[in-house]
């Protein structure tokens, strides 16, 4: 019998010093990687790959335990919709894609792994299914960034709030025809999440857009604007400026 998921447990732990020690060897290497065209594509594609295979496995899990169904098992999440358009960003490497998907796909995975929605635990095959899926929509930006040297500005952050937006009222509008309950837009999840300090239905919603659009322009400061700074800084203050 498998246990149930206990958040922040030693294997969920485990799962987020995983994502850690990845991010820091594909920064790592980056500079490597941008020298061979033959190493960068293959691990552009390679991402791509298990990116598609981390939801054929949940699909294929479903089906197996009976459990597929359009009230509960399309790929309608945030999560799902990052994790496809990231498999489309990877194999075109799509400029539009990216500036959405920075901000969403690592918001909303980050989101999802600090305070996983999941019922099973280690070593159930959705445990892992879960973390790889939401490590890989992360890792997918991060090869955009690091290693394809592409750069967000603060119009992509107005882009992917657009890009929320757009796809909650699409969402929405199936959530409503199907009797389901997908990105949370009905009600809160059963399991604890972030969602539970933001206030009852439909104010949460409201309090999401704010903490979104905070969440994204930290994350434009944080990871390029501030940098850039002290990368002048530095070079203004360094010996060729004596």
């Amino acid at each position: 019998m498998i246990d149930p998921f206990v958040p922040y447990s030693a294997s969920h732990l485990l799962m987020l010093l995983s994502l850690l020690a990845a991010s820091l060897l594909l920064y790592a290497f980056r500079n490597r990687l941008r020298d061979s065209q033959g190493a960068k594509k293959l691990l552009r594609l390679f991402l791509a790959a298990l990116l598609a295979v981390s939801e054929a496995v949940l699909d294929a899990w479903n089906i197996a335990e009976g459990t597929w169904s359009p009230r509960y098992t399309l790929p309608l999440e945030l999560c799902s919709i990052t994790l496809l358009l990231s498999v489309v960003m990877l194999l075109t490497r799509s400029r539009l894609l990216y500036q959405i998907l920075f901000f969403a796909g690592i918001g909303g995975a980050l989101q999802a792994l600090f305070t996983p929605n999941l019922v099973y635990g280690y070593p159930h095959i959705r445990f892992f299914q879960f973390f790889i899926a939401h490590m890989l929509i992360i890792l997918a930006s991060l090869y955009m960034t690091w290693v394809e040297n592409y750069k967000p500005t603060w119009k992509s952050v107005g882009v992917a709030m657009i890009f929320l937006n757009i796809a909650a009222f699409i969402v929405g509008v199936l959530d409503y025809v199907l009797d389901a309950n997908y990105m949370f837009l009905m009600h809160k999840p059963s399991t604890p999440s972030l969602l539970d300090v933001l206030g009852p239905y439909p104010f949460y919603l409201l309090a999401e857009e704010g903490i979104a659009l905070l969440v994204f322009a930290l994350m434009q400061l944080i990871f390029f604007v501030l940098p850039e700074k002290w990368r002048r800084k530095s070079a203004l203050c360094g010996p060729s400026a004596m």
